[in-house]
């Protein structure tokens, strides 16, 4: 096949159509032609190029959160029905034996102990904070707390 001038073409997508501006309202680019609306907008070199609005406006389109979310970090809890669920006679409970054992995940939020349900058993817990009826059912049951 030889060269000539009319067997060459432009390589596939080196040639890009351009936009039909401002050909009537059927052709679906006209009315405004892709240039806004009338007044200043319409104009070249007319309005900045960045958008501005007052601090109300963006105030008011921002999700707000209701309420306060506290940046220290929660204990953990453990109730006495979870201890005798758990724990053998004569057991030294702290927050590392807790985490072995499943009951909570992170051990270095502390741990507090709640008085919901009852210990039968004997133990000794260290390490942990207690409520003053946790206190006295862990008492109760032969055992003691050391914080």
């Amino acid at each position: 096949m030889s060269l000539t001038a009319h067997t060459i073409y432009p390589a596939p997508g080196s040639k890009k159509k351009y936009k039909r501006l401002g050909r009537g309202n059927a052709s679906g680019k006209g009315t405004m032609s892709g240039r806004g609306g009338k007044g200043q907008t319409a104009r070249t070199g007319g309005r900045s190029g960045t958008e501005r609005r007052g601090f109300k406006a963006s105030l008011q389109k921002i999700p707000k959160l209701r309420g306060f979310k506290s940046l220290q970090p929660r204990m953990e809890i453990v109730t006495l029905a979870t201890l005798q669920r758990i724990i053998a006679e004569g057991a030294e409970i702290t927050p590392a034996y807790l985490k072995l054992r499943g009951v909570i995940s992170r051990p270095e939020n502390g741990v507090k102990i709640l008085a919901t349900g009852t210990l039968s058993k004997k133990v000794s817990v260290s390490g942990c904070v207690a409520s003053k009826a946790a206190v006295e059912a862990i008492e109760k049951a032969g055992g003691n707390l050391v914080f």
